[in-house]
């Protein structure tokens, strides 16, 4: 097995080869598919090199990469606007009346003192939804309610009175929940700007997925057969209509700011661990929209990691070019192009703040651009965290 490697650096050099940022790049084939729509159910695209791309936006993408996060590191963000519904329900349980919990969830955003506004919901005409989305630890609703059982006397008192518009909750430990994270929080980042140190600067940065050649929408005609008394009546469908499909090998990049990272979480090992949840989850994800009808459920052709000191290299410049076809398809000349291009960025740029490079992939071959072969994605992010990380968590720096 070929191992990944790792520079080295004199003691001077230390400082300026400290690991910064780790990049991502990967080439995928999606098969027939639609895996992000835009608002007319066709599949989004860009123009790039003059040539119409299918396109998969960074949020498409990063939401199944931050829930495969979640479940592997055992930590579940909610991004919502129903957080006092949310407190409201976790009093409820715990035997208040309905009216009493409803005061105390919407107690929560009001004793902020901030800009955070309740707005009313349509349903139930009651102000039990923030204007903003908010994005908490999904704990934070059962710590709100605690709060809110240390003050359940003055929220009674409150109930009914014009006192309940008022903030009735200690705003400093209701700030204290609000400004909490976790492990996705750490990695994905927060805007709260009406709470003061409620923001966090995500650590990842991910980049819009697109061909590496140009792409045209395909229409799919589908009828569905009213399964009741079909043969009673006429036979023909009770439903028609048309999808839009693509298909292609995309481009896809992430950066991980191992700063910004280290910043948010405290524990070096902590901020390994995320890192490797993050790694594999990126490279293992899939978007969700059309699953059903298409199982696009394809691995990686090809996966590339470099450690940087300086600054992230994105390598979506190899296909501002658009690829061409081989009799083999995209795949083998647009993981030739990316090696290309990622040999001229090394020369132009020099390697004096590439600390880490490595490469794995489906057909094995050799790209010598790339760095050293891995002989699979496991192995490659191992590398990769082993050029950051020593074996105990802690920085190579």
């Amino acid at each position: 097995m070929t191992t990944p490697t790792t520079s080295t650096t004199a003691p001077e050099d230390t400082a300026a080869q400290a690991p910064r940022f780790l990049d991502v790049h990967i080439l995928q084939t999606l098969p027939f598919s639609n895996v992000n729509r835009d608002d007319l159910g066709s599949p989004k695209t860009v123009t790039f090199g003059g040539t119409t791309r299918t396109r998969v936006s960074s949020q498409a993408w990063k939401r199944p990469t931050r829930l495969a996060v979640e479940a592997r590191i055992g930590e579940r963000a909610l991004r919502t606007r129903r957080l006092p519904l949310q407190v409201a329900k976790a009093l409820a349980e715990r035997g208040w009346p309905e009216d009493l919990a409803e005061l105390a969830g919407g107690q929560v955003i009001r004793s902020t003192e901030s800009k955070l506004d309740l707005e009313e919901d349509k349903e139930t005409g009651k102000k039990v939804t923030t204007a903003s989305l908010l994005f908490l630890p999904d704990n934070a609703a059962e710590e709100l309610a605690d709060i809110a059982e240390q003050y359940r006397e003055k929220l009674e008192k409150a109930l009914g009175t014009k006192a309940a518009a008022k903030p009735l909750l200690p705003k400093d430990a209701v700030h204290e929940v609000m400004k909490s994270r976790n492990g996705s929080i750490a990695l994905f980042g927060r805007m709260l700007a009406e709470i003061p140190g409620a923001g966090v600067d995500g650590a990842v940065q991910v980049a819009h997925a697109f061909t590496t050649h140009g792409t045209s929408v395909q229409a799919d005609f589908f009828t569905a057969v009213d399964d009741v008394d079909q043969w009673a009546t006429d036979a023909g469908s009770a439903h028609m209509n048309t999808g839009e499909y693509s298909s292609g090998v995309f481009y896809r990049y992430t950066t991980l700011d191992l700063r910004d990272l280290a910043d948010n979480v405290s524990d070096p090992a902590m901020a390994r661990e995320l890192a490797e949840a993050f790694l594999t989850a990126f490279i293992q994800s899939m978007p969700s929209a059309k699953k059903n009808s298409t199982a696009p459920h394809s691995i990686p052709d090809l996966v590339h990691v470099a450690v940087h000191s300086d600054r992230p290299v994105s390598l979506a410049a190899a296909f501002e070019k658009p690829i061409k076809a081989e009799r083999s398809g995209w795949s083998a000349p647009s993981q030739a192009a990316l090696d290309a291009y990622a040999a001229k960025a090394n020369r132009l740029l020099g390697t004096a703040g590439l600390i880490h490079s490595a490469y794995a992939g489906v057909d094995g071959a050799d790209r010598d651009g790339l760095g050293t072969r891995a002989d699979s994605y496991p192995d490659l992010v191992a590398g990769a965290l082993a050029a950051a990380w020593r074996q105990d968590g802690s920085t190579t720096a």
